[in-house]
């Protein structure tokens, strides 16, 4: 039967007779904004949404996707760069009620609802003193980022998300639950760290947390004509520094408005923005070697709570702009390479657009690469090109931009990305280079645990045979 005739065929009463949350279908009020994603660029009509409302909810909808051959989507809320959350003519498993964070200072553990953002565990966890390693932006949310891997301004200091995950609780293929740690399903809680949503959805998450409130932070911009010499200097900084100092560095445009000086307004830079974790009494002198090098054209670094720094960028990437995405991991920052920068950086197209280096050393290359299903421990950053603009007009700009970058970098980065970077459609090959020696492993997890391959939208590791 074509997808489009068993999509009519669905009886979506009866589901929604064994759901506590709300089944949404075409053609009602709520299916338009209940379909739409982060990015813009994505335009896909599931046959049905269901919003559930506890593990119970999503073990129906597990249930119904498999019983009805419908294609399977898992949707946390958040930014998933290809649209992943979503699928056509299939069924979208939303688990935006499940909205919970529930911190234990005692144990220093926090218990997060998959439906949560970053932006609510920030939240929670501040009112303690305590942090969970986590992204740059506080409206990601938690799912994605962290079965990704969860890089962020914390990860030289405390690792990435994943090294901080105590266990998860999923719901399987066969509708069944179990709760993944090292003592429990370990294999399922080795492919998790890293392989994305391919082993089943993954209802609530327990985190370690680490000790984090105020942090010295902020952006530090120079002029757009030294990033040559600025980037020189911050490969050897990084890769030299104490693990208490985070900065990843960007090419972008100044945004018109407050905190920036009006004379910076629309200007294309260069800038690092830093995150300090080590005692605040230190942070001066930490930083006057940094201030010394070359005079920053803007210096907003200072102390700021942690929340306010996961979110200083919210506002200027809201949901609903059109985002293309290229990736890669990165080992070095030759001579050639940095002219290629300078090449293509200086062309961001838009406002939002943008090249990030994250820095992946650190604390997080203490664990070896096949600890976890996480395979560049042994990178120094995850380099992200992204083409963001609010007019769909620009599609083609900012999606041209971001490839011709990367092809030109592609050459002197690692064969793979981080797959939280990767747009929908980059192929079996990409898949694996993300994964190097791991895929083999995580093909035998995923054949034990998903062998028919329910949940394979997404960036897809087939079962092996």
């Amino acid at each position: 039967m074509a997808i489009e005739e068993r999509s009519s065929a669905i009886n979506a009463s009866a589901l929604q007779t064994n759901l506590r949350g709300q089944v949404i279908q075409k053609g009602e009020a709520a299916y338009e904004a209940a379909r739409r994603v982060y990015n813009a660029m994505i335009d896909k009509r599931p046959a049905l949404i269901v919003r559930c409302a506890d593990v119970a909810d999503v073990i129906t909808a597990v249930n119904f996707a498999r019983d009805h051959e419908l294609p399977l989507s898992i949707r946390s809320g958040g930014h998933n760069a290809g649209g992943l959350g979503i699928c056509d003519d299939g069924l979208v498993i939303d688990l935006s009620l499940l909205r919970y964070t529930h911190v234990d200072s005692d144990r220093r553990t926090a218990r997060v609802g998959a439906g949560c953002t970053w932006g609510d565990v920030d939240h929670a966890t501040h009112a303690f003193g305590l942090a969970v390693p986590s992204g740059i932006i506080s409206t990601t949310g938690i799912g994605g980022l962290t079965l990704g891997g969860g890089l962020g301004h914390l990860t030289r200091t405390y690792g990435l998300a994943i090294d901080n995950l105590l266990e998860a609780t999923t719901v399987l293929a066969d509708g069944s639950v179990v709760v993944a740690s090292e003592q429990q399903h370990p294999d399922l809680f080795w492919g998790l760290r890293g392989g994305g949503g391919n082993f089943g959805v993954v209802t609530s998450f327990l985190f370690r947390t680490q000790p984090v409130d105020t942090v010295y932070a902020g952006p530090m911009l120079w002029e757009l004509e030294k990033a040559p010499e600025i980037l020189h200097w911050y490969q050897h900084l990084i890769t030299t520094a104490p693990e208490d100092l985070n900065g990843f560095f960007a090419f972008l445009t100044v945004p018109p408005g407050p905190p920036f000086p009006e004379h910076l307004h629309n200007k294309k830079v260069c800038g690092v923005v830093w995150c300090y974790t080590g005692p605040l009494d230190r942070a001066e002198q930490t930083f006057q070697p940094i201030r010394q090098f070359r005079q920053p054209a803007l210096d907003l670094v200072g102390p700021l709570p942690f929340p306010a720094l996961q979110s200083m960028f919210d506002a200027l990437y809201p949901p609903g702009l059109q985002w293309y995405w290229k990736a890669d991991f990165v080992k070095e920052l030759s001579d050639e390479a940095i002219r290629l920068h300078m090449q293509h950086g200086p062309q961001l197209p838009t406002l939002q657009s943008t090249m990030h280096l994250y820095p992946v050393n650190g604390a997080a290359s203490h664990v070896s690469n096949n600890a976890t299903a996480w395979s560049y421990r042994d990178a120094t950053w995850a380099e992200v090109i992204v083409g963001v603009s609010p007019d769909p007009a620009q599609k083609e700009t900012i999606t041209d931009w971001a490839r011709a970058y990367w092809t030109a970098l592609h050459p002197y980065a690692e064969s793979g990305a981080y797959v939280n970077f990767m747009m929908e459609g980059e192929g079996d090959e990409r898949v694996r280079a993300a994964y190097r020696e791991n895929y083999e492993r995580l093909s035998q997890v995923k054949r034990h645990y998903d062998p028919a391959n329910l949940f394979r939208i997404n960036q897809n590791i087939q079962p092996a045979l």
